[in-house]
């Protein structure tokens, strides 16, 4: 079995009386530390098909298969642990706190954690994540002095710090200049390849898409092509 599957995955919502399909049938794997693109226009359905795979949605019927556990059914408390467990987010808008540090931004989510680290573990692991995006010397900056791309590295810092399994990234370079969103794709690209993160990213951009491995198409909530990215090659 695949890290994550799907089959015949379909989500509609109901606005009043009117029903609106957005998902029509989804079945698509994606494998333990692959880097896959969802390209896709606006309303093409590809930030819902991310919502249900990243446990914030469930489908409307179908099948959702996470690494071996089928977890459409699950309840949105359960869906919100399994999150907190497996699954880091990195979004277009950044999501800091604008009060808070980088480091303290990092850290607050092992605040919340169920098997709560120590004081000392916590902020090792904070300072650990944000060496690692190339942040070390920004600790004590509040967003309001840091660049887009250093804040897109303070959120990336904050996805892991929870050691997912898979990162879901939903048009992380949207805010950034060109130079700037090539640094995070490459950063990216060092997390699938060197840490083995399963990496799954939203994109309307087709030079964004190329860094991934493979690359699928969504239109009017249907797969439109699934193959290997131009610039990868399908290989690492």
């Amino acid at each position: 079995m695949d890290f994550i599957e799907l089959h015949d995955v379909n989500k509609i919502y109901h606005l009043g009386e009117v029903d609106l399909p957005v998902l029509k049938g989804i079945s698509q794997q994606v494998a333990r530390s692959e880097f896959v693109a969802l390209m896709g226009a606006s309303g093409s359905g590809k930030s819902t098909l991310m919502n249900i795979m990243g446990c914030l949605d469930h489908p409307t019927s179908g099948e959702y298969w996470l690494d071996g556990r089928e977890i459409s059914r699950l309840s949105a408390k359960e869906r919100a642990k399994l999150r907190n467990r497996m699954i880091g987010f990195v979004f277009q808008s950044f999501n800091l706190l604008a009060r808070m540090t980088a480091f303290e931004n990092v850290l607050m989510p092992l605040m919340y954690c169920s098997n709560r680290l120590s004081e000392r573990e916590m902020e090792r692991r904070t300072a650990e994540l944000l060496e690692k995006v190339g942040l070390a010397d920004r600790h004590h900056h509040r967003p309001s002095q840091l660049s887009g791309g250093e804040q897109q590295r303070v959120a990336i810092a904050r996805s892991l710090v929870n050691s997912p399994q898979v990162l879901f990234a939903d048009e992380p370079t949207g805010n950034l200049d060109s130079r700037t969103s090539e640094e995070i794709l490459a950063l990216f690209r060092q997390l699938n390849q060197t840490d083995g993160i399963t990496l799954i990213m939203v994109t309307h951009d087709p030079g964004v898409a190329e860094h991934a491995q493979r690359t699928i198409r969504i239109k009017d909530g249907l797969i439109e092509s699934d193959a290997p990215s131009l610039r990868a090659g399908g290989a690492r």
